[in-house]
């Protein structure tokens, strides 16, 4: 990626120090009219922030806008991806009132075995990682976010990466395993969401590969242990205080409590 002009570097660390001090910002700090090359630039430069000032590491990617719906939502063609660092990997039990304006999602999340690369196919992915039920929280630096901001800021604030919550991985996953696979997320008990794999570009291991293909547009690469969110089965729905469980059928399930 290009080097960060002054207006860009200033725009990281805007959006770094409000990530570090859990505050947000108004959305005229970032410009509406950001394009993807720069907001993508200026993603990488937070990231560089919260490995090096922040002392964080790289612990994988997440990909948001994997449906038509939800790239209608922000005049999106393709899929984009944040980047998660260590504060993303929650154990399961989220304080409600040190997010911003949470959301939450339910979607698999695939984690490598050893490094990914462009060149390999759907099923070579597959052979490389394991695949986990998850739930993703997204959240961002910027108030009254969802879905008010535009596609360069969602991609500046590393698609508003929030939390993950990963569940037990299974190995030898076979393609057909993930195809049209149900999804449901209850809230203390009662089922309040339900979608299917086939949201997720049709197939959740296309988004991986579209994302190992992006980043690799991008001199980067999923390594070894990382972990890929791999996009949501519904649309996204308000976080509340309750105990919520993810089911996946034959791949398990996995519960997060907002307190």
């Amino acid at each position: 990626m290009k080097n960060l002009d002054s207006n860009q570097t200033e725009m990281a660390e805007i959006l770094y120090s409000a990530y570090q001090n859990g505050h947000t910002i108004a959305k005229d700090q970032i410009p509406a009219a950001l394009e993807k090359n720069p907001a993508y630039a200026i993603q990488h430069a937070v990231t560089a922030n919260k490995t090096s000032k922040g002392q964080e590491e790289l612990k994988g990617y997440k990909i948001s806008l994997t449906s038509k719906e939800t790239q209608n939502l922000f005049q999106s063609e393709t899929p984009l991806y944040g980047a998660l660092t260590t504060s993303a990997l929650s154990n399961g039990v989220i304080e409600l009132d040190s997010l911003s304006s949470p959301l939450i999602e339910i979607e698999l999340i695939f984690i490598a075995k050893e490094d990914l690369s462009a060149a390999d196919d759907v099923h070579a992915l597959l052979e490389k990682t394991q695949v986990a039920p998850g739930i993703e929280v997204p959240d961002s630096r910027f108030d009254d976010w969802f879905p008010k901001i535009t596609l360069g800021q969602v991609i500046a604030d590393s698609a508003v990466a929030g939390k993950i919550i990963t569940g037990l991985p299974q190995d030898n996953i076979v393609y057909s395993q993930l195809e049209n696979l149900a999804g449901t997320l209850t809230l203390d008990g009662k089922e309040i969401a339900a979608g299917s794999s086939s949201e997720v570009l049709d197939h959740p291991i296309h988004a991986v590969k579209w994302l190992a293909n992006e980043l690799a547009e991008h001199g980067l690469a999923i390594k070894k242990g990382m972990a890929i969110s791999s996009g949501t089965f519904i649309l996204p729905k308000p976080l509340e205080k309750g105990l919520y469980e993810a089911s996946y059928g034959e791949l398990g399930s996995v519960t997060l409590t907002v307190e």
